[in-house]
């Protein structure tokens, strides 16, 4: 039989399989810190507004640095009966100072209790996921920093397309995880609000000062709505989406990454201590942390629906079903923090095989477009007429066995007469990468002005 809250309107203790199906404080006891740290704001603006003594605030405070010295300690165990953290520490404080420990919940209620520690528990991982996520900013645009000039081959479809650098890539994922970061932001921002007074969904008749809570605990002021407030889990749903949208990019990249890594490409070289080898054959080096970081995108992305199925037909306001809403939370946050620092660890020692990267460069007539776009600029053609010839000129280097940019003059000639000489320079392709200026291009010039106005935003981060 469990300890059971509503004891003044429920007289027969839990069943054990209810007991089992209810109670919370295996995974919830993950916000011991919330708990208090919210108990004491509480605590604090009884007192200020005479709702309770000084001198039981005084007992009250005590107790609960207490009961955060013996958690931290392992001297207080939370693995008792207690149907969640906030009834555990409740009724520790109770245990510690009595008939003071018991005034603390006055003017509030679980559904606000919870609200709080769990929104705080959000807003603080956050903002440390907004942290890693600039750190990984910052080792990415370090890499293009030092490759804006390395060719590599741009691709569609996984075929060869056009020459860009390596360093332009580099900085097509910094800027996913701008995005990122701006995402996980804006919703701190949205969501620093405390709910802390709503009580149950009505609010409460005591005199309290929702202002004097919200401030201590660095909120930007209480919720708006208290019915609202306690059946809300937007910011919840908020960080899973992010989560789910930042492992998104993640995976992206991890899949570049393997496919850089292997026998058919050598683009790149994960270190020893980022890759495994294999249980039986000797000679394989295997990608396992991004092909992990690949698989765990799945796993984000099932806990963002799990909360948004729960959500979807619930009436206000609080409801049991919203007990389900930390599990995938604190799961999500896990995955995404280890995620976060295991990258940008992998990609600071990575290295990048230049010289393979530009041999690939040779393979797919990667400067056909500049062909095609000379013809239209500088001889007049319609890109239709250009288009066909440029493939015409494609043909002929496949017949010969060779990349367009090595033909010659007189085999393109022989194509169109109309064809001039300095056209060869432009096949060449890094001609063709830098030739690329218009703003957010390829070229060494325009990626290098994307790494400054990077560096310039990260500047007003840090």
């Amino acid at each position: 039989m469990s300890k059971k809250i509503a004891s003044a309107r429920i007289s027969e203790s839990s069943s054990r399989l209810l007991q089992e199906l209810n109670n919370s404080l295996p995974f919830d006891k993950i916000l011991y810190r919330e708990d208090i740290e919210g108990s004491r704001a509480h605590a604090f603006m009884l007192a200020e507004r005479g709702i309770i003594s000084k001198e039981d605030y005084a007992q009250i405070e005590e107790g609960l640095i207490e009961i955060y010295e013996e958690i931290e300690s392992q001297t207080f165990l939370l693995d008792g009966d207690d149907e969640d953290i906030h009834m555990a520490i409740e009724g520790r404080l109770t245990e510690k100072v009595g008939d003071a420990g018991k005034r603390l919940h006055t003017a509030r209620s679980r559904n606000d209790q919870v609200a709080l520690d769990f929104r705080l528990f959000v807003q603080r991982n956050t903002q440390q996921i907004a942290d890693l996520l600039l750190k990984n900013i910052v080792t990415l645009t370090r890499v293009a920093s030092e490759n804006t000039t390395t060719l590599l081959p741009g691709m569609t479809h996984l075929q060869h397309a056009q020459p860009i650098n390596f360093g332009y890539h580099m900085m097509a994922y910094a800027s996913m995880f701008k995005r990122d970061y701006e995402r996980f932001i804006a919703s701190y921002e949205r969501n620093n609000y405390s709910p802390i007074g709503c009580a149950a969904l009505a609010g409460t008749p005591h005199p309290i000062n929702r202002k004097t809570t919200a401030e201590r605990l660095g909120f930007k002021a209480p919720t708006l709505n208290c019915l609202d407030t306690v059946s809300d889990r937007d910011f919840a749903l908020e960080i899973l989406f992010n989560i789910s949208t930042m492992m998104m990019h993640m995976s992206r990249l991890s899949e570049e990454l393997i496919l850089w890594s292997a026998s058919e490409f050598k683009f790149i070289q994960l270190s020893d201590k980022h890759a495994t080898g294999s249980s039986i054959m000797p000679q394989k080096k295997n990608p396992d942390i991004p092909e992990l970081l690949r698989g765990k995108t799945g796993r984000v992305n099932g806990n963002l629906v799990s909360l948004l199925t729960v959500m979807k037909g619930l009436p206000l306001a609080y409801n049991k079903d919203m007990q389900e809403d930390k599990e995938g939370v604190f799961d999500s946050v896990k995955t995404a923090l280890l995620s976060l620092e295991v990258l940008n660890e992998m990609i600071d020692e990575m290295t990048v095989n230049v010289e393979q990267m530009e041999r690939a460069c040779m393979i797919g007539h990667l400067s056909a477009t500049d062909l095609a776009d000379y013809l239209v600029k500088d001889i007049g053609m319609p890109f239709r007429d250009a288009y066909h010839i440029t493939g015409n000129v494609v043909n002929l280097a496949e017949e010969r066995g060779v990349d367009i940019s090595e033909l010659t003059f007189e085999e393109l000639q022989s194509i169109d007469d109309r064809i001039t000489e300095g056209v060869v320079k432009l096949l060449d392709n890094r001609a063709s990468m830098n030739a690329r200026v218009s703003e957010g291009g390829t070229s060494t010039v325009r990626t290098n002005e994307q790494i400054e106005t990077l560096l310039e935003w990260i500047k007003t981060k840090q």
